[in-house]
């Protein structure tokens, strides 16, 4: 999607559709009103036939009326200009777009003169019209089955320079986004392990020092949590490090460490067939490391940070890990696996010992598609937290509401960290009954994080969607990316 700015004191030209809009009870903002007034107000008219009060998700498409030229206009309702917030203002830009995702129009034509927030709230609006024209439709063939929609923006504006430039930082974490959803969405014969790894490597373009350790020099680290998980795959493991440095030299950097397992057959503890094919899905934490790192690097963000991503692919053969065997972590302890099914934490033991032992980092973040139990606790609308930092929670759950992307904060504790004690070895990867699953896998990878302010994001209910979501469609949602760069502008840069 093209996105271009223009001044709307020179005449428009009247092709494709048109966007505008109206506060509660029907009052048009002023070019609306003046587009009203030119033809007769039958833009009124037929507004008075339908049920459009102008409020908070209220959108409407009209005929055009005698006079203009344009193929559609889509008037937007934005209620009370006293509740706009710059998520309200993104959320209806993407219910303007999904009116016309379909269409056969190339060109949408924005002329809000009146919006809430200014030029920022004008950037928002657009963002959310950018963020909710992705779709996924390599594989397609059939030109019938590509929705095309429109593909060129024009933006009319009072003020072009500082609506374009409030635009082109929210850009950088749309481009973020759409990365991370991207690589989700491929099916796992295209993105695997190495193949994950060739993505990053493109990134070193925008800046970005990108490394990759494969097995060899994971195992002489003694990473063999991480390798046995993918050790009944043909495909070979990697940890893959993204660092930005845009902060003050020497300062600690920010790590957001990401679960990538490319497949989850469940290995020799065989998941179920019915919905086997969504595990393509369990490297959406990897995935949202990608996706931030490149919007930090397009944003230039002022702040070290560094991102870790443990890739793998869970599968079953002869040479496969078993329930009980034991492993010894990177840390030196000892895992007995009772479960090869609760891969997801196995990787991040190391990824987490490896990245506070090299970067030692101010604060750890992770984000891992790891239980469905948390899909049972919260459903759909919230990812999971853990956190040993009361801070860095908040600083989270803040981010959260800002951006849309919700937590809801858990607890750890001493009780659930002793379930998961073994008879045989220091720990065993998963709890002793089906209570609290979600709880016990973060009190397993709390045992890998020594004393850094650390929290877990247990993304599995939010990292892919079969229903439409306000910024989103169906599939890959991107969730992570826009929280973690909230958190970090907000927060953690100088």
């Amino acid at each position: 999607m093209k996105v271009s700015f223009q001044s709307n004191t020179t005449d428009a030209v009247q092709k494709g559709i048109l966007v505008l809009g109206a506060f509660e009870d029907n009052a048009l903002f002023a070019r609306t009103n003046e587009l009203n007034a030119t033809t007769g107000g039958q833009i009124q008219r037929a507004l008075n036939a339908s049920s459009f009060k102008g409020k908070k998700d209220d959108v409407l498409s009209i005929p055009v009326p005698n006079g203009l030229e344009y193929a559609q206009i889509v008037l937007v309702g934005f209620g009370k200009a006293s509740d706009a917030t710059p998520l309200s203002l993104e959320e209806a830009g993407a219910k303007a777009l999904a009116v016309v995702a379909r269409s056969t129009q190339d060109t949408l034509t924005v002329d809000l003169s009146d919006i809430p927030l200014g030029k920022e709230g004008l950037a928002r609006f657009v963002s959310g019209i950018e963020m909710r024209s992705w779709r996924f439709d390599k594989y397609k063939t059939k030109e019938g089955d590509k929705p095309k929609g429109p593909e060129n923006v024009i933006v009319r504006t009072g003020d072009v320079d500082g609506a374009a430039l409030a635009f082109n930082r929210l850009h950088a974490v749309v481009e973020g986004n759409f990365l991370t959803r991207h690589v989700v969405s491929e099916p796992p014969n295209v993105i695997y392990p190495e193949t994950m790894a060739e993505q990053a490597k493109e990134l070193a373009a925008l800046g970005l020092k990108v490394e990759v350790l494969d097995e060899a020099k994971m195992k002489a680290l003694g990473m063999n949590s991480l390798l046995c998980v993918g050790q009944g795959s043909v495909r070979e493991s990697q940890l893959i490090v993204i660092q930005w440095d845009g902060g003050t030299l020497g300062n600690a950097p920010v790590a957001i460490v990401g679960k990538g397992v490319t497949f989850d057959s469940g290995g020799i503890s065989i998941k179920p067939s019915t919905n086997m094919e969504d595990m393509k899905y369990d490297m959406g934490g990897s995935g949202v490391v990608l996706g931030l790192m490149k919007t930090l690097a397009l944003r230039k963000a002022k702040v070290n940070a560094v991102g870790v991503m443990g890739m793998v692919e869970n599968m079953p053969s002869g040479s496969a890990v078993r329930p009980a065997d034991v492993v010894k972590s990177m840390s030196g302890q000892t895992i007995e696996i009772v479960n090869t099914d609760a891969e997801g934490r196995l990787v991040l033991a190391d990824a987490l010992w490896y990245t506070q032992d090299r970067f030692k980092p101010q604060v750890m973040i992770d984000l891992a598609t790891l239980t469905g139990a948390i899909t049972v606790a919260v459903g759909y609308e919230f990812a999971g937290l853990f956190s040993n930092n009361d801070r860095l929670s908040d600083q989270l759950t803040e981010a959260g509401k800002v951006v849309g992307e919700l937590l809801w904060r858990f607890p750890l504790t001493k009780t659930f960290d002793k379930d998961i004690d073994s008879d045989i070895a220091d720990m065993k990867n998963v709890g002793s009954g089906r209570g609290a699953g979600s709880i016990t896998a973060a009190q397993f990878l709390q045992r890998f994080v020594n004393n850094v302010p650390w929290a877990h994001l247990d993304i599995a209910g939010m990292a892919w969607d079969k229903k439409d979501r306000p910024l989103s469609g169906k599939g890959a949602t991107g969730f992570g990316v826009r929280l973690l760069d909230q958190l970090i502008e907000k927060n953690f840069e100088k």
